[in-house]
C-alpha cells in the first residue's frame, strides 16, 4: 500500500495594526468610538501607574511579593475589553490592568498582596476568578466554566490568561483537548512575554509559534502583536464571536515582553541583558498607543497631564483605604466563611473551638 498524505490545517495568521511609531494600517484599523479608544488608554495607563506604585510599596515592606504587569498592558486590556459583563475572565497573576477594567478594585489587589485573604474577594456581579498561582492550572477552570455555559445554553464565553511557560504544562494541553472535543466557548490568551521566569522561550519549545499548539487539539490559533492594543482587541473580538456562534475555542498568542521583574523576588539581570530590554522598551504599548491617539486628535499634553493627575489621586486614595483596612484588627473566624457553599460538621466544630480559644484569651 502506498503512503498517504494527511492534510492538516497548518497556517497561523499574524496580526498587527499599529506600527512601532503608532501609525495604523487603514485596511485593518477597527471602527471604534473615541470614548472607547480613550477608555483603553486610561485602563492601560492606570495599570502601569498602579504597577509602579505597588512596586514602591513592596520595596518599602508595605505589601508582599507580586508579579508586575509592566509592558503587558495592551495584552491585558485589549483582550478584556472585548468581553461583556456576563462573560468570565480567568486570570493567572499578571493581569492586574485587565482585572481593574473588569471591576476588581485596587484595594482588593493591595489587600491580596498584603497577605489578606479578603483581597481575593470578587465583587458581586463581577465574573472574574481569583488569582491563580500554579502555572497553567487556570486553563482547566476556564474550560469547566465554558462547559457549564454551553450546558446551560447561554452565549457567554470564558477567557483565560496565561504565560508562555504555561504552554509547556500538561494542564494547558488537557484544557485545549477538552475545548477542542466539546467545542466549548473558551478564548485562550497566551501572553508570550519571552521568559518563563528565567527560561527563555527558545528553551521551552521547538514550535515556530505558540499559537500553533492549538491545532493538534482542533483549536484554531492566531498570533498577534501583543504590544498593539488594537490588534489584541480585534483578535479577541473575533475569537469571542466564534465562541458565541457555537464554533468553539480559539488560542490567541499575544507576543509581548515583560519589561520588569518576574516577581519582586526576581533579579532579571541574572538571565537577560539590558540591551534586550531596551529593544522591547522601544515597543512600549502605552507610548505607541498614545502616539496613535495624538494623531487622531484625541490626546495632547494637557489632557495627558490631567489624566495622570486623576489617576495618581485615584491610586493614593486606594492605598489609603487599603492600609486603613490592614491597620484594623482581623477576625480570624472569617477563614471559615467562604470555604464551601455549605459548611461541614467538622468545620463547625473547629470554628467553635477557635472561638472559645479566642474568648478565653481575651478574658
Amino acid at each position: 500500500m502506498p503512503r498517504e498524505v494527511i492534510e492538516i490545517p497548518s497556517t497561523i495568521e499574524y496580526l498587527t495594526i499599529l506600527d512601532q511609531d503608532g501609525g495604523a494600517d487603514p485596511a485593518l484599523e477597527p471602527e471604534l468610538s473615541d470614548e472607547f479608544l480613550l477608555s483603553l488608554h486610561r485602563w492601560m495607563l492606570l495599570g502601569r501607574r498602579f504597577d509602579e506604585r505597588m512596586l514602591r510599596l513592596q520595596r518599602q515592606g508595605r505589601i508582599g511579593t507580586f508579579a508586575p504587569v509592566m509592558g503587558q498592558e495592551a495584552a491585558n486590556v485589549g483582550a478584556a475589553a472585548a468581553l461583556r459583563q456576563s462573560d468570565w475572565m480567568v486570570v493567572a497573576f499578571r493581569e492586574a490592568a485587565g482585572e481593574l477594567m473588569r471591576g476588581r478594585t485596587m484595594e482588593d489587589l493591595l489587600l491580596y498582596y498584603g497577605g489578606y485573604n479578603e483581597g481575593g474577594t470578587i465583587p458581586e456581579g463581577v465574573n472574574n476568578l481569583p488569582t491563580s498561582i500554579p502555572v497553567g492550572s487556570q486553563a482547566l477552570h476556564a474550560v469547566g466554566l465554558a462547559w457549564g455555559i454551553k450546558y446551560r445554553g447561554k452565549d457567554d464565553v470564558a477567557m483565560v490568561f496565561f504565560g508562555d511557560g504555561a504552554t509547556s504544562q500538561g494542564d494547558f494541553h488537557e484544557a485545549l483537548n477538552f475545548a477542542g472535543v466539546y467545542k466549548v466557548p473558551t478564548v485562550f490568551v497566551c501572553q508570550n512575554n519571552q521568559w518563563a521566569i528565567s527560561v527563555p522561550r527558545s528553551r521551552q519549545t521547538a514550535a515556530l509559534t505558540l499559537a500553533q499548539k492549538g491545532l493538534a487539539h482542533g483549536v484554531p490559533g492566531i498570533q498577534v502583536d501583543g504590544n498593539d492594543v488594537l490588534a489584541v482587541y480585534v483578535a479577541a473580538r473575533e475569537a469571542i464571536e466564534r465562541a458565541r456562534a457555537g464554533e468553539g475555542a480559539t488560542l490567541i498568542e499575544a507576543v509581548t515582553y515583560r519589561m520588569s521583574v518576574h516577581t519582586t523576588a526576581d533579579d532579571p539581570k541574572r538571565y537577560r541583558t539590558d540591551e534586550e530590554v531596551e529593544v522591547w522598551r522601544q515597543r512600549d504599548p502605552i507610548n505607541r498607543f498614545q502616539i496613535y491617539l495624538r494623531t487622531k486628535g484625541l490626546l495632547d499634553d494637557e489632557k495627558l497631564a490631567g489624566l495622570e493627575e486623576d489617576i495618581d489621586q485615584q491610586i493614593r486614595e486606594a492605598v489609603e483605604r487599603a492600609e486603613k483596612t490592614m491597620s484594623e484588627p482581623v477576625d480570624p473566624l472569617v477563614m471559615f466563611d467562604h470555604l464551601y457553599a455549605e459548611s461541614y460538621p467538622h468545620l463547625v466544630d473547629q470554628r467553635r473551638e477557635l472561638a472559645d480559644a479566642l474568648s478565653d484569651k481575651e478574658s
